[in-house]
């Protein structure tokens, strides 16, 4: 695409935040590189060209400057409990698009509370969690259901060779853990649950070559949000491989190390998800390299398709709501492979 528009990147100077300048950059938009430190961004702009317009997020006016302009905005920015919603605020000021990957929970619960009636009414777009937790497992969901408009349950099981969190992923994972007072949550009954128990664990038979691993049961992550925010399953489980849920927890485990001529690193991942109503299931499986690295063009393909207008509904929206997800997710080759297994 060699459309020339310009967006803006709230949080451009972060691990996931180089990878989506990078990807726009591909796509032909022009990115404006913003966030709240000024010498990142600064030394950002002088890497790479691009106009940095530094914006904290307690100064409305300086989120106006920085969005002044652009087509749409992507927050990759965290702790998002802290980001989301001024600067959701600041583009529906502007009257523009918002994305974010938010992997918070409870961020992406406030974005669809706080929001929802608003941005309908103005008929802005907001797409909370279009990352890999959250809007990567809706859009495989929602392929997996087809015609079913109903389930019972739906899995999600992540396959990671390891994990090498960043910053913002420590950062993030602080915040969600004191909004939660140290519990765990779940999705079931239809409604998040906060408890005191430990996590199970348990075998997943994840598709060969991989095949089955033990994993931590429970282990949640925003599908628990994006899901059911359109989809009626009353039971949203998402599971996590024990090495990776191991390096997590590590303080220890580094940052991730670049590996190749796109500055991805070693880590691969396969996503099983599986949705079973009455004695039926179905399934979809998809396969990839760095969770990270791929977030950038799950995002920038869905500002794309907003900015174009194949979308089909406004207001706060998951992936697999606003976006054809069986589409969506073959355009995401040849950085993902995809299958239904029904």
């Amino acid at each position: 695409m060699e459309s020339g528009l310009t967006v803006a990147v709230y949080g451009a100077y972060g691990h996931t935040g180089r990878f989506l300048v990078a990807r726009l950059r591909e796509r032909g938009f022009v990115p404006v590189l913003s966030g709240r430190d000024a010498a990142k961004l600064e030394k950002a702009a002088s890497e790479t060209g691009l106009e940095a317009r530094p914006a904290p997020v307690g100064d409305p006016a300086s989120l106006d400057r920085a969005l002044a302009g652009a087509a749409a905005v992507i927050n990759c920015a965290g702790p998002f409990a802290a980001t989301a919603a001024p600067v959701i605020e600041a583009a529906l000021r502007a009257r523009i698009p918002y994305v974010d990957v938010a992997a918070e929970i409870e961020a992406n619960v406030d974005t669809f509370a706080n929001f929802a009636d608003r941005a309908r009414a103005a008929g802005a777009v907001i797409v909370p969690a279009m990352a890999f937790y959250g809007g990567f497992g809706d859009l495989l969901a929602t392929a997996a259901m087809g015609d079913w408009t109903a389930a019972d349950e739906a899995h999600v099981a992540y396959g990671l060779s390891g994990w090498h969190p960043t910053a913002g992923t420590r950062a993030s994972g602080v915040v969600s853990g004191q909004r939660r007072g140290g519990r765990r949550v779940r999705y079931a009954n239809g409604r998040l649950e906060y408890r005191d128990d430990k996590q199970p664990t348990l075998e997943w038979p994840f598709p060969a070559p991989m095949g089955p691993r033990a994993v931590i049961g429970e282990f949640t992550m925003a599908d628990v949000v994006t899901i059911p925010s359109h989809l009626s399953i009353p039971d949203v489980r998402t599971y996590m491989t024990v090495e990776a849920a191991r390096d997590l927890s590590d303080p220890g485990t580094p940052a991730p190390a670049p590996v190749d001529e796109h500055g991805r690193s070693a880590q691969t991942f396969l996503v099983d998800v599986v949705v079973r109503s009455g004695g039926s299931e179905r399934r979809a499986v998809a396969r990839g390299q760095d969770i990270y690295a791929v977030t950038a063009p799950l995002v920038v393909e869905a500002v794309e398709r907003i900015l174009t207008g194949r979308t089909r509904t406004a207001g706060v929206a998951s992936a697999g709501e606003i976006f054809d997800a069986l589409g969506f997710l073959h355009a995401l080759a040849p950085h993902v492979s995809f299958e239904l297994r029904r």
